[in-house]
């Protein structure tokens, strides 16, 4: 590796490593969990998926899609079901790349995409709002003022530094400086120490103490499943985004099964479950993190936090960090997706902003899952209104009909509203050279079509049809 190119990652993994902190002890808070499960499920998911996942660049850690969605396992059965279920899920994630499922998230179209990216950058900048409380609280007057003033400042600096210099990243000068700033003036102003005090020891490898019968698979399995499947949207989502900005291409199964197994290893040393963050991604990407040692870094910078560094780190003030991921928000959402809505089709705009609205209101998965029903609709709507046919009078007094489009379940309507039994002559050819075949609904039709023809004393014969769809009908029991 080339000395710029170490140093890159070197700095870059620094910065990610401070953004991630407050991020995973916020999560782990939120899921009511000890703030060190979040900040030893970071450590080992970052550094092994960045050591042998998919996509180097790539930052993965206790995330709060994941961390939300186990709340009510937590609160019910306690933190070793938790740990149970996310060795469970990583079982669940192996499984997903080893069967090479990943491509499945090119059926995401690119609307979803820009929803999905818009959702989550509205979403990062309203979880640093939390952050302007104290207790229940929001802040006022001279606290409310200086904490403003420093994220302000932490934002400005963020902005202005690449215009002078690109030797170090700007998040960690900002991060470093305002610190310092707060520190050598004795501002009072809140720290990362008054979320949770981070000092631990090394991360023990035991198994979940949970009984290991059926009883608890019944309860683990609905989570683990569900906790595997948000993980591995948000990571394969997050994949594509990096694939974009680093130009160039990453391996989404293999990031799977990278993903599995640093979860079973979390589960197994009393860590979190975790997948991709796109927070700190970005911020890992605009630090020029490229390779797997930014990665690598990010992740054990966090154990020497929690070893040995705590009484340092417990002294960056929340307005440095809360500044850099509002930047963060900032850099994350597709602005440009709002400049071209006024010029891509209705159905694309519904859907960017269907996806937005229900990534802030719900979650991840529930998101590009509607989004994806959006997209497959109006692909359904679109495809169903192209079918059209051409018909001519044979030389022999009967009727040709020639078919262009695609017959399945959305347009079989239209297909059989093409056809005229009454007043067709009694020999009809049915040309389906430029017609395809797709789903039992396209079967369905051409049968009642035939019985139409049938019905009123008449033949109709179909000519041209394709292999596949020759093998289609052959295996519904159809003759053509």
């Amino acid at each position: 590796m080339k000395p710029a190119r170490l140093r890159a990652d070197l700095l870059a993994g620094l910065t990610t490593s401070f953004a991630l902190v407050p991020e995973c002890i916020a999560f782990a808070l939120v899921a009511h969990l000890n703030p060190l499960m979040g900040l030893y499920g970071a450590f080992i998911i970052c550094t092994l998926t960045a050591l042998f996942g998919g996509r180097p660049g790539m930052i993965s850690g206790a995330a709060g899609s994941m961390a939300v969605v186990i709340v009510a396992l937590v609160v019910q059965h306690g933190a070793q079901y938790l740990l149970a279920t996310v060795l469970l899920g990583g079982v669940v994630m192996i499984l997903f790349g080893l069967l090479r499922l990943g491509k499945l998230v090119r059926l995401v179209p690119y609307p979803v995409m820009l929803g999905f990216v818009n959702g989550l950058a509205i979403v990062i900048a309203m979880a640093q709002l939390e952050h302007f409380k104290a207790g229940e609280q929001w802040l006022s007057g001279a606290p409310l003022y200086l904490m403003i003033g420093l994220v302000a400042l932490t934002m400005a600096v963020v902005y202005v530094l690449p215009k002078l210099t690109r030797a170090v990243p700007p998040a960690l000068v900002a991060i470093l400086g305002v610190g310092l700033l707060v520190y050598l003036l004795g501002l009072p102003t809140r720290t990362l120490g008054d979320m949770a005090h981070i000092a631990g020891g090394l991360p023990v490898l035991a198994l979940p103490d949970v009984p290991w019968n059926l009883e608890t698979l019944k309860i683990i399995a609905p989570y683990a499943v569900l906790m595997a499947m948000v993980g591995l949207l948000e990571t394969l989502l997050t994949l594509n985004l990096t694939d974009e900005v680093t130009e160039s291409r990453g391996f989404p199964d293999r990031e799977c099964v990278a993903l599995g197994a640093a979860n079973m290893v979390s589960g197994l040393c009393g860590g979190m479950g975790g997948c991709a963050m796109i927070g700190q991604t970005v911020i890992n990407l605009s630090s020029n993190g490229r390779g797997r040692l930014s990665g690598v870094v990010a992740g054990v910078m966090i154990l020497l936090f929690v070893l040995f560094l705590s009484p340092l780190i417990e002294r960056i003030p929340l307005a440095a960090l809360v500044g850099v991921m509002f930047v963060v928000a900032q850099q994350t959402f597709a602005w440009a997706s709002l400049r071209v809505l006024h010029k891509v089709p209705v159905n694309d705009v519904l859907a960017i902003i269907a996806v937005t609205v229900v990534t802030v209101f719900t979650d991840l998965a529930m998101a590009v899952l509607f989004g994806i029903i959006i997209a497959a609709l109006n692909f359904a709507w679109q495809h169903a209104r192209e079918l059209y046919a051409d018909s001519q009078e044979d030389a022999g007094g009967g009727k040709r009909y020639q078919v262009h489009g695609t017959l399945f379940f959305a347009s079989t309507a239209s297909f059989l509203n093409q056809f005229d039994p009454a007043h067709d002559p009694a020999e009809v050819t049915l040309d389906c050279q430029h017609l395809s075949f797709v789903d039992y609904s396209a079967i369905a039709a051409l049968k009642t079509l035939r019985e139409r023809y049938a019905k009123a004393g008449k033949h109709l014969r179909v000519v041209h049809l394709s292999e596949r769809c020759k093998k289609l009908l052959k295996r519904a029991g159809e003759q053509h």
